[in-house]
Formats: structure tokens, sequence, C-alpha cells
């Protein structure tokens, strides 16, 4: 038997705007019809690429996040401009960041990594057939690329290398499926 757990918002507020996100306080009325108050993000989305190189190696970032103090190790990845499809933006981060163009791209799945407290939505996409060409990068944007075989890579995710979430969903989506 399923029960009814929809909230209802009864009032939203935006209590912030930045560049990037949007943070709303909504009260909102719960199953039990209670009522209570919902803090959460607003995020454009983002898409990320598993890029495979001709020799069978991953293509991976090293990047400084500032809000953890470190860099860490990475697929490309970034935000969706409006207007713009998953799959154009995944196309647009692969060249601009590692200056590499794909010639075939298949979806690997779309992942929610926070919804407890944000709509954050990032579509993930395999990217073969790799000709390098110029990358684009934003002026505040500094990375590092390196590449990993797929067991060197499955192993720094099981010893910790590799922390981020979207990286290792990704991963293993993509070793399902090839």
């Amino acid at each position: 038997m399923s029960h009814n757990l929809e909230e209802t918002s009864l009032k939203s507020e935006e209590v912030f705007s930045g560049k990037l996100l949007r943070v709303y306080r909504d009260q909102v009325r719960l199953p039990n019809q209670n009522v209570t108050m919902r803090e959460y993000i607003r995020h454009p989305g983002a898409a990320l690429i598993v890029p495979v190189l001709a020799n069978g190696e991953l293509l991976l970032e090293r990047q400084y996040r500032y809000p953890l103090r470190t860099d860490i190790l990475e697929f490309p990845a970034g935000k969706l401009d409006p207007g713009e499809t998953p799959l154009a933006t995944a196309q647009r981060e692969l060249l601009e960041e590692t200056g590499y163009h794909a010639e075939h791209w298949q979806e690997l799945g779309k992942l929610t990594p926070l919804p407890a407290y944000s709509d954050e939505a990032i579509y993930c996409f395999c990217a073969e057939g790799l000709t390098l060409r110029q990358t684009k990068r934003d002026e505040d944007e500094f990375l590092e690329l390196l590449t990993m075989a797929p067991d060197v890579l499955q192993q720094a995710i099981v010893d910790g290398r590799i922390t981020d979430a979207k990286t290792i969903c990704a991963f293993f989506w993509w070793r399902s499926k090839y």
C-alpha cells in the first residue's frame, strides 16, 4: 500500500540570488496537514562527460574546488546555459575545458546529487572518437588534464582518491555499459 508523500507549497520566498544559485525558503503543508519550512537551492542543471580516448583511457580534470579548499579529480562538466540542451552543454564543455571534440555521444543517465536541498540535475554522457582541437576555458577556470586506465580510476575511487559523486556515478554507469 502506498501513501501520499507529497508536500504542497503554500508560500515561496527567494532569499538569495547569485551568479549560479538561487536559494528559496518555502512554507509547505505536509501529508499529515502540518505546516513546516523547506529551504532549497535552484540550480540550472549540468552536463558531465566521460571522455574515452582511442587507447581506452579516460580523460579527467584536476581542479581546485573552493568549498572543499582542495583540488579534486573529476570528469569534465559544466552548467547548462539558458535554452541549451544537456547534450549541447556536454559538447561545449568538453571542447572548452579539454580541447577535445567527440564524434560519438551516448547518454549514460541523469542524476540528482543533492535532492534534500537542491533541484540540480546532472546529465551524464560518454564521448568517443575524440580529436584534439583547442581549449576555450573561461578566464577564471584553471585545471589540469590527466588520463587514467579504467581499472586505475576504479581503484582511485575505492581508495578514496576520487570522491566526486558525479564522477563516481558516471564512471560506474559507463563501466556497466562498456
